[in-house]
């Protein structure tokens, strides 16, 4: 059994680095770090480029579902402390693979895929609601799960566990 296992993740990783080589062939510049872990093959871009990469994914190698968009707080000592992940799936080709965008704490902007996947709009919403991450070209950035006069990011690892003041809903 193990031995299937090994080689469906070395098939798995194999045929992502083929996307990867693409990207680089397209634009260099589009890839930074590539991580590869447990099958699954991460492609670390600039905000720069993630709306040219996203729209290259889609169009041209059939990523056609953006199955999640979420932030991540790596913690206020690290720099860039902020990252946004795009986990896409093809349902052409049944594979996935995840783009990565960085971000420092003093500028937590990106562009907004929400041209490429009409889905990112909510994704967005809720990763700036939870984070502060700023989608530039949303065409509706504001909160979606806290209330609009909610202070702070709740998933920001700095928040006070209790909240900055106590917060009544009434």
């Amino acid at each position: 059994m193990a031995g299937r296992f090994e080689f469906s993740i070395k098939n798995m990783v194999e045929s992502h680095q083929e996307y990867v080589g693409k990207l680089r062939t397209a634009n260099p510049d589009w890839v930074g770090e590539v991580v590869e872990a447990l099958g699954e093959v991460t492609v670390v871009v600039s905000r720069d480029t993630i709306i040219a990469v996203c729209t290259f994914m889609k169009r041209e190698q059939g990523f056609d579902l953006l199955a999640d968009l979420c932030g991540a707080d790596r913690g206020p000592e690290e720099d860039p402390r902020f990252e946004v992940n795009y986990h896409l799936f093809s349902t052409v080709h049944h594979d996935r693979i995840r783009l990565k965008v960085l971000l420092s704490e003093d500028d937590v902007k990106v562009g907004s895929v929400t041209g490429v996947w009409r889905t990112a709009d909510w994704h967005e919403r809720e990763t700036f609601d939870m984070f502060g991450v700023v989608f530039e070209g949303h065409p509706d950035l504001r909160r979606i799960l806290m209330p609009s006069d909610f202070d702070g990011y709740a998933l920001r690892k700095d928040f006070p566990l209790r909240g900055y003041e106590p917060y009544s809903m009434n």
